[in-house]
This record gives C-alpha cells, structure tokens and sequence, in this order.
C-alpha cells in the first residue's frame, strides 16, 4: 500500500450496500478524492482529481452510472 495511504481519511461511502456487503470508502484529498473497498483494503485505493469526481458524484445523482 503506498506511504499516502496512511495520512487519508477513509469514510464509508453513502453510496455503500445498506447491508454491508457492497461497502466503498472515500476519503478526501489535496487533488479530488480516493476510493477504495472496505473488504480488499490491502489492494489500495483510486485517486480521482476534482473535476473527475465531481463529474461522477453528478452522475450518480442522476442516475447515469
């Protein structure tokens, strides 16, 4: 897992399986965001830039993803 891993802030995203079984978490960063999954952990995490991510939180709200 990269060194940056260990100063993010992960959260359970609210787009997350209300069961748990679907879990993702974001956290927050100096370009945009970072995603990973709560059950693979160790297999690291995503990093979007800001324009990105906003595009894609759009694009969950209206149902296009």
């Amino acid at each position: 897992m990269p060194a940056e891993t260990t100063h993010l802030r992960f959260r359970k995203s609210s787009y997350s399986s209300a069961k748990g079984q679907d879990c993702v978490e974001v956290a927050d960063t100096t370009a945009g965001a970072a995603v990973r999954d709560t059950q693979n952990r160790h297999l690291g995490h995503i990093e979007f830039g800001g324009t990105e991510w906003r595009a894609f939180i759009q694009a969950m709200k209206n149902n296009e993803v």
